[in-house]
C-alpha cells in the first residue's frame, strides 16, 4: 500500500473529458513528478486530489484513507497540502503569521478567548510562536520573522509557501510549478529546500514541473499527462528519453 493510491481519476466538464482513468500508486518518502504539456491536465489532478474537484469516477486514497466525497478542509486534516503556481501567500501578514497561518490545524481556542485573550489563547499562541519560529529556521527564513511577506524577494516567498504547507503537518505535499518563475539560482536553491523536505520531515512529494532540470535533478518517478490520459509512466530518465514523451513535448 502506497502513501497516495488513486485508481481510475476522472472528471469531465461539459463533454470535455479532463482527466481519463488517471492510476498512480507513490510511496512513503518518495519524490514523484507530474508532468506534460500545458493544458495536459496536471492542475486538475491536483485539484482532483485536494477536493476543489469532485472526480466522476475512481477514488484517492491517502495512507489507507479514503478521500472520496470529502472538502478541501477535510483533505487537509488528513494529511495533505499544496502549494499553487501563483504564489498565494497573506501578502499583508508577516512572515511568522503566514506560518502561524497553516498551524491552526492543530492549535485551537474558541472565539471569545481570542477576543479576551485568556488563558487558553495565550498559551496557544504561544505554542504556535515557538513551532511557527522552529519552521522558518528549517527553511532560512527566521531572520525574516516579522518581514511582510509581500516583501521578501521571489524565491522566498516561495520557500515561506513551502514552510506555511508544511505547518498544517502534512503526510502528502503538492507543489503546483514550484520553481515558475525562478532564475537559475533560485531553482538550484529550491531544489535544496524540496530534497531538505523531504529528508527532514520524512515526506512524500508530488510536484507539477516544466523545468526539466529540477524534475531530472530530484524526481525519482515520472507520469507524464498527454490530453488528460496518461502518456507514460515509470523512473525518470526512462521516461524523458521516450520517444513519445520527446514528441508530446516537441511535437513531431
Amino acid at each position: 500500500m502506497g502513501m497516495l493510491e488513486v485508481e481510475s481519476l476522472g472528471i469531465s466538464f461539459g463533454g470535455l473529458r479532463a482527466v481519463d482513468s488517471f492510476s498512480v500508486n507513490i510511496e512513503k518518502n518518495e519524490l514523484y513528478g507530474l508532468i506534460g504539456p500545458n493544458g495536459a491536465g496536471k492542475t486538475t489532478i491536483f485539484n482532483l486530489l485536494t477536493g476543489v474537484y469532485q472526480p466522476d469516477s475512481g477514488f484517492v486514497k491517502l495512507d489507507g484513507q479514503n478521500l472520496k466525497g470529502k472538502s478541501c478542509v477535510e483533505i487537509n486534516k488528513a494529511g495533505i497540502a499544496r502549494t499553487f503556481q501563483n504564489i498565494r501567500l497573506f501578502s499583508q501578514l508577516s512572515v511568522l503569521d503566514n506560518v502561524k497561518a497553516g498551524l491552526h490545524n492543530h492549535h485551537r481556542y474558541s472565539t471569545l478567548e481570542g477576543i479576551l485573550r485568556l488563558p487558553n489563547f495565550r498559551k496557544k499562541e504561544a505554542e504556535m510562536d515557538e513551532r511557527g519560529m522552529e519552521l522558518l529556521d528549517v527553511f532560512g527564513l527566521a531572520p525574516y520573522a516579522d518581514v511582510t511577506a509581500s516583501n521578501l524577494p521571489y524565491g522566498m516567498q516561495r520557500k515561506l509557501e513551502i514552510a506555511r504547507a508544511m505547518a498544517t503537518d502534512p503526510k502528502l505535499l503538492l507543489l503546483d510549478e514550484p520553481a515558475a518563475g525562478m532564475n537559475p539560482n533560485e531553482t538550484a536553491e529550491l531544489m535544496d529546500t524540496i530534497r531538505l523536505v523531504r529528508d527532514r520531515f520524512d515526506m512524500t512529494i508530488l510536484l507539477i514541473e516544466h523545468d526539466m532540470r529540477l524534475v531530472s535533478g530530484i524526481c525519482e518517478r515520472l507520469t507524464v499527462l498527454n490530453f488528460g490520459r496518461t502518456l507514460k509512466q515509470g523512473p525518470t530518465a526512462e521516461v524523458l528519453n521516450d520517444p513519445e514523451v520527446i514528441k508530446a513535448y516537441l511535437g513531431d
